[in-house]
């Protein structure tokens, strides 16, 4: 993937976009971990597409494209959501972590709605994306040993329950 990144650094549009295209479910399962709504979804994942089309030539390390692309992303999702807070009462808010419709993951998704608030992008990037808990700690600006707490807590949460069915 550096090879692409290089190329899209240097303005070769169809690699781009091939980087996109190679992290379109990453956007998407990441995005669905914030919003229910596929309009809220699809404008933040339009948002991030710009935005690092804009900024591909700030990234310094082109190994680090995936976390720098998903990072951009939860900067717009954070964005948006704090933008519906203020647009409307916190009753109108759409419940976040939601609908994952059109995907295969539904089941993971509904056990990310019993964790707490806090644990669930850990989870989400950790086991349904493979990020480590170091690159977790960067985009989510945080301590590895934090990540790492979360998600053992989480785990107990998640036997604990798993268990009781």
């Amino acid at each position: 993937m550096g090879i692409l990144v290089k190329k899209a650094q240097q303005g070769d549009a169809d690699a781009f976009i091939e980087l996109i295209e190679r992290n379109k479910m990453t956007l998407q399962k990441v995005a669905y971990g914030y919003f229910r709504g596929e309009e809220d979804v699809a404008d933040v994942i339009q948002d991030t597409i710009l935005d690092a089309f804009e900024h591909i030539r700030e990234l310094k390390k082109p190994e680090y494209f995936r976390t720098w692309l998903v990072r951009i992303l939860m900067n717009n999702c954070n964005r948006l959501y704090n933008q519906n807070k203020k647009n409307c009462g916190l009753e109108e808010m759409p419940e976040t972590a939601g609908d994952v419709s059109g995907t295969a993951d539904v089941e993971f998704h509904e056990l990310l709605r019993s964790l707490p608030e806090d644990s669930r992008m850990i989870f989400l990037l950790y086991y349904g994306e493979q990020f480590t808990t170091r690159e977790i700690g960067q985009m989510l600006n945080m301590k590895e040993a934090t990540v790492k707490s979360r998600l053992h807590r989480g785990k107990k949460k998640l036997r604990v329950e798993i268990q009781a069915v």
